[in-house]
């Protein structure tokens, strides 16, 4: 009993002392939080854990349920309608089809008061990098919404995305490069669809990593995505192939002519013609170029909700 007294004595010192040099260190955890560490009846965490949290879903989440001050000066309306303007203006220079490019906004760890204020601005396709994250807003935004998964999936995790989300809502992963996770995927969908009158599929991009970096996830487009792409059509018969993505390296446009490529070669494959699959390419930083190269979808997070900070997650 003296060793768990001493215990709560040194994390309270502990957390007055870190209330005072630095209170965004335990801005992701509430007053009743707190209070339940503090008086656990179990060994304690050493204090470094509060500083440094691994699990990316986790820290993301906490980014999310609360709006900093700069995320009450984000005018999400007039980013929006900037961003769509450029947009019209990209692809109207281009001689493309007005409307030929969706626009999928990036929200990742960015408070619901600010997706909620894209989707009056009329917005529509909403783009997450976190499962949990993903599946905790789907629950809080209109049924309408169109929910396009970007970042790196865990197989583990793939049943719950779908099943929590749900396939009406759940638009497309775009960063399929296993079959490892596209059987997951086809899995949960096949268990979704048993009871359904009408049978759906998920839409899903292969990620293609066209620049080569070690740092990118995705396939080689060298022969890697069609043979992927020959697999997913043979064994996932829940799943929809509607396109590519790819990240690219930043400045390095040729990344976006290699994906355009790549689908002239895939297509084939899926008894399409390449301008029926979709191109996800370009974001806050380069979409114009993108759009001028072929893409049919763009990325954009920064431009219309801000800066990300992440300082308070360190």
């Amino acid at each position: 009993m003296a060793i768990l007294i001493g215990r709560r004595r040194a994390l309270t010192a502990y957390l007055a002392t870190i209330s005072l040099r630095n209170t965004s260190a335990f801005s992701g955890y509430s007053s009743s939080t707190l209070r339940a560490i503090a008086s656990a009846q179990r060994p304690l965490t050493p204090p470094a854990v509060f500083h440094q949290r691994t699990n990316p879903s986790t820290l993301a989440m906490s980014a999310s349920t609360t709006s900093s001050d700069a995320d009450a000066k984000v005018d999400i309306a007039s980013n929006i309608a900037s961003v769509r303007q450029r947009l019209e203006d990209a692809i109207s220079s281009n001689d493309r089809p007005a409307g030929s490019v969706k626009l999928v906004a990036v929200s990742k760890t960015k408070p619901l008061e600010l997706l909620q204020a894209a989707y009056e601005s009329g917005q529509r396709y909403f783009g997450e990098n976190y499962a949990q994250e993903l599946m905790a807003k789907s629950k809080e935004m209109p049924d309408d919404v169109s929910w396009h998964f970007i970042g790196p999936l865990q197989s583990n995790k793939a049943a719950a995305l779908v099943k929590t989300v749900g396939l009406d809502k759940l638009a497309c992963i775009e960063t399929v490069s296993t079959l490892k996770l596209a059987a997951k995927l086809n899995r949960a969908v096949d268990t979704l669809n048993e009871d359904a009158e009408e049978k759906k599929k998920l839409g899903i991009y292969i990620q293609v990593n066209t620049s080569g970096e070690e740092s990118k996830s995705g396939l080689s487009p060298d022969g890697e995505v069609a043979d992927l792409v020959k697999q997913i059509s043979e064994e996932c018969p829940g799943l929809s192939i509607d396109g590519l993505m790819t990240i690219g390296a930043p400045g390095d446009y040729s990344c976006f002519d290699t994906l355009v490529k790549c689908r002239d070669e895939v297509a084939p494959l899926l008894g399409r013609e390449p301008d029926e699959l979709e191109l996800s390419m370009g974001m806050s930083g380069d979409f114009e170029i993108a759009v001028a190269k072929g893409a049919t979808s763009v990325r954009v997070g920064s431009t219309i909700f801000g800066q990300r900070d992440y300082s308070n997650l360190k």
